[in-house]
């Protein structure tokens, strides 16, 4: 019967539940599902959830021990757009991981244990606009061209990492990049690192906590911050020369005093074999008027 007392048709009551059952037959075990999202936030889950609806959306593993993610289990999901994995013990190598959810638009990998990022890691997401990999200590390297497929990325923060360097190119060739986030890393400050100091300072681009984008290392630079250490470099690195500089300045020396040595002796045989010569024709001439 309805709340008016009208008796409900049976087919109505029939599909409202069926689809009570199937929505709690398909949620995974400790996890909160609405319409096209899974919430499995601080399940202290070990493993990737199983019985995941595959036309889910929106799936949310923050706050958990999930120390792998596997690709066959993730490539199941293809409309996924919205991943967020954050404070987990991700860190092994993820390549290839999200091969199968080409249509991911937001991925949250920040505090977890990764090591690196090559360009096998992230090159299928092609529609990928937010990428968090930030609070990861143990990521010491970003291949050169580890976002090159990642065109459309307009969030990247890779703050608080183990970072030391980043070829400029990296970031710098994105065309859509907006928002940048590169505090509190290691970034270690000499003449390589000069020109992607100087592309941050003159960049569009918002870097949130500008202020602790600072040199770790070398000593002299420590905690200093960008502008200032550009006005360092550029004076160490453009007017100073480096011990192969002096090295290469020293053979181009040797090589010119060496070929003017071989010059001056050769004008010199050259000198001698026409005076030569010359004091033959002479004598020549002078016995013919004899």
């Amino acid at each position: 019967m309805s709340p008016s007392g009208r008796p409900q048709p049976l087919s109505l009551v029939f599909l409202l539940g069926m689809g009570m059952a199937s929505e709690r037959i398909n949620c995974p075990s400790r996890c909160i599902c609405q319409y096209l999202e899974v919430n499995c936030t601080g399940q202290q889950l070990h493993e990737f959830p199983a019985a995941i609806p595959l036309d889910t959306r929106q799936l949310i593993l923050a706050a958990n021990n999930v120390s792998h993610l596997p690709a066959v289990e993730l490539s199941f999901l293809a409309d996924l757009v919205y991943l967020d994995c954050r404070k987990n013990l991700l860190g092994d190598d993820l390549d290839f991981t999200f091969i199968g959810v080409t249509k991911l638009v937001y991925l949250d990998l920040s505090f977890n244990n990764l090591t690196q990022v090559t360009f096998s890691t992230f090159s299928h997401l092609l529609s990928l606009v937010v990428l968090k990999i930030s609070d990861n200590p143990n990521l010491v390297a970003i291949e050169k061209d580890a976002f090159a497929n990642n065109t459309w990325l307009r969030h990247l923060d890779m703050s608080r990492t183990g970072l030391t360097f980043l070829d400029i190119s990296t970031v710098r060739d994105l065309p859509n990049l907006r928002f940048l986030g590169l505090s509190n890393n290691l970034w270690h400050c000499n003449c390589s690192f000069l020109d992607f100091i100087t592309w941050v300072i003159e960049s569009n681009i918002h870097f949130p906590d500008a202020d602790n984008i600072t040199c770790y290392t070398p000593e002299g630079l420590r905690a200093l911050e960008m502008p200032v250490v550009e006005a360092q470099l550029h004076f160490s690195c453009l007017t100073q020369l480096d011990k192969q500089d002096y090295i290469f300045l020293c053979l181009i020396g040797f090589c010119i005093f060496f070929a003017g040595t071989v010059v001056a002796w050769l004008a010199g045989i050259c000198a001698v074999i026409y005076e030569v010569h010359t004091s033959k024709g002479e004598e020549e001439e002078e016995e013919e008027e004899e």
